[in-house]
């Protein structure tokens, strides 16, 4: 197995670095919003509740107190939760309470929130103030995930909930559909430890951070396997943080792996 190659290839690592828009034109979040209506085959009435649901606290706090996503994001959290349950239900009408719950737990957490946000460029949307603008709070996971529950949310109270069915289900049928036909084990920290073991002889190294008052912690996630960093994850505790850096880097090194000739391959 060519592990060198492996943990030195860094232009192959899949988005393990978090990815930041360099482009000098500033982003249009008006027109960015009505890209993501039109992807989402939806027009939100009530306008004033769509731009709520795309203004992040720092710009409200920069901007003398506007109304911010919060409050749609609590609300969208438990809507998309409910849906991702009766989906998961009737996909599996044998599969025990525990597995269930573990699916819809890898379905929702904030790597995969924000990875379906990402490819709605939710990131160009959002409203954000000057100091999260300049520290690349566009692409950062807690943003995104949080911002998609806040659309989520907004579409809910402008139109019920039998117009965010149809639109769960198309952003996450595919994400539905590989965790539960995914062989390894649902707990990424899990899988990524016996990976690394398997093909690297290394177990990975977790770094954390936290910012915030104690009763709105933020925590963010590295890790690390032969001393290269392979992931990050972000979320309201240390595991969800750590789970979300493990899924990126499991799905960073699967990637790498694929791209390894055999053996056999390389001496034909």
């Amino acid at each position: 197995m060519a592990v060198a190659w492996i943990m030195s290839d860094r232009q192959s690592s899949g988005g393990a670095v978090p990815q930041v828009d360099t482009s000098d034109a500033a982003p249009d979040p008006a027109r960015a919003a009505e890209r993501i209506e039109a992807d989402l085959d939806i027009m939100v009435s009530d306008r004033a509740l769509l731009e709520q649901a795309l203004t992040h606290r720092s710009y409200a706090f920069e901007a003398g107190g506007l109304p911010h996503n919060e409050r749609l994001e609590f609300l969208g959290d438990a809507v998309l939760g409910v849906i991702i349950t009766d989906l998961i239900y009737r996909m599996l009408p044998d599969a025990s309470e525990g597995r269930l719950a573990k699916i819809r737990a890898a379905a929702v957490n904030t790597h995969s929130l924000a990875e379906v946000a990402r490819g709605l460029g939710v990131g160009a949307a959002v409203r954000l103030g000057r100091g999260e603008e300049q520290s690349g709070g566009r692409n950062k996971d807690s943003i995104l995930a949080d911002t998609m529950e806040a659309l989520l949310g907004a579409v809910y109270l402008d139109q019920g909930i039998g117009a965010v069915v149809p639109i769960v289900r198309r952003l996450f049928d595919d994400l539905l559909c590989d965790i539960v036909t995914r062989r390894e084990s649902l707990d990424y920290k899990t899988s990524l430890q016996e990976l690394g073991a398997a093909v690297l002889s290394q177990v990975p190294t977790y770094e954390l951070s936290e910012e915030g008052p104690d009763h709105e912690k933020r925590f963010t996630a590295a890790v690390a396997l032969a001393g290269e960093v392979l992931g990050y994850g972000y979320g309201r505790s240390k595991k969800e943080a750590e789970q979300g850096a493990a899924q990126q880097a499991y799905v960073t090194l699967q990637r790498r792996l694929a791209t390894v000739p055999r053996a056999d391959e390389s001496q034909e």
